[in-house]
């Protein structure tokens, strides 16, 4: 019974991040993010650029623009900023991270990451598994 009840706040939880990532003005993928802790959201964050930049998150040629920021990403660097503490918590993500992400996830003290969608590179996966953290996919997710 317990199983079913946290697979329903699961998909609750991935919903709420697709549609915090609805708010993103990347093109090319909308990536929402949100930081459960104890039970509580202590975070939320989507794909951008840097405060103070411009919205667009492409170039002329449509490639994503090297400084963007992932939602996992900016969802982290909101938990630093604040009284909060990533350690032993969730991460609910539309887009599984990639390798550069999983690093600050690991070293975060994130204990399970829930995803919706694999990204085409699943070295970040692997690295987040290695590390011991808890990966879930589930797809069936609608915002």
């Amino acid at each position: 019974m317990q199983d079913l009840k946290q697979l329903r706040y699961d998909k609750a939880y991935l919903r709420m991040a697709k549609e915090w990532g609805k708010l993103s003005h990347c093109k090319r993928k909308q990536v929402g993010a949100i930081i459960v802790k104890d039970r509580m959201i202590i975070s939320d964050g989507y794909n951008g650029t840097p405060t103070g930049f411009e919205n667009y998150c492409e170039d002329d040629e449509g490639y994503t623009k090297w400084y963007v920021l992932h939602a996992e990403a900016n969802a982290i660097l909101k938990v630093a900023s604040s009284t909060q503490s990533c350690k032993g918590a969730t991460l609910y993500i539309t887009l599984s991270p990639c390798k550069e992400c999983s690093k600050l996830i690991h070293q975060a003290g994130f204990v399970r990451v829930v995803y919706s969608e694999a990204y085409k590179d699943d070295s970040g996966l692997n690295f987040l598994k290695k590390a011991g953290v808890k990966l879930d996919l589930i797809k069936e997710v609608e915002a």
